[in-house]
């Protein structure tokens, strides 16, 4: 079986603005970049492969964890469409019966112009089955979007609810992944080391 791991990029201005950020290229904060240094990554990711987003806030991730990470255009953050830059609890105030009903959508709920976690599912599936045929070890820097439509995959949680497993994003999340790609949550939440 080949394992998975994901690790969210670290913060952004945007994220302590709690605007969406999406494919919005976001560069780490200064905060965020000094937070990432910290990082020491678990031994249980030891001697992984790494991939990234190509979205400049995942390649620093990576730089700054010592990794060596090739760009993995699947791995790039969900399309917030219009709603990138917005905060939204402004979305909810400005449309609440819109937004509570796009957002029962679990799954299909689409930003206007933007992507539904289901296609990011879809557009997972093959770098998954790849990642399976490899057979190789493998940890991905990417985001909060992408992390949870793969534990979506992986537990059958249809998006509408509070996830069955509650995931910090200043954590590496494991899986396992079936020789048909299909993944499988093994060890959430593994911490990452806060001192060199």
């Amino acid at each position: 079986m080949t394992r998975l791991a994901l690790l969210r990029h670290g913060p952004t201005a945007w994220n302590a603005e709690k605007r969406l950020q999406g494919r919005a290229d976001q560069p780490l904060s200064p905060d965020g970049a000094a937070q990432v240094r910290g990082w020491i990554l678990p031994a249980e990711v030891a001697g992984f492969r790494w991939l990234t987003s190509p979205l400049i806030r995942a390649r620093r991730t990576a730089e700054l964890i010592g990794v060596e990470a090739a760009i993995e255009p699947a791995a790039i953050e969900l399309d917030f469409g219009a709603w990138e830059g917005r905060r939204l609890a402004e979305i909810r105030a400005e449309d609440p019966d819109g937004t509570a009903a796009n957002e029962a959508r679990g799954l299909d709920f689409t930003p206007p112009g933007g992507e539904s976690p289901r296609a990011v599912q879809a557009r997972l599936a093959p770098l998954l089955v790849r990642l399976a045929l490899e057979g190789r070890d493998t940890g991905i820097v990417t985001h909060k979007g992408v992390i949870r439509a793969l534990l979506s995959l992986a537990t059958g949680w249809p998006m509408v609810d509070k996830p069955p497993v509650k995931l910090f994003w200043d954590r590496v999340h494991l899986f396992d992944l079936a020789a048909d790609g299909t993944p499988r949550l093994t060890q959430p939440n593994l911490p990452l080391k806060a001192d060199r």
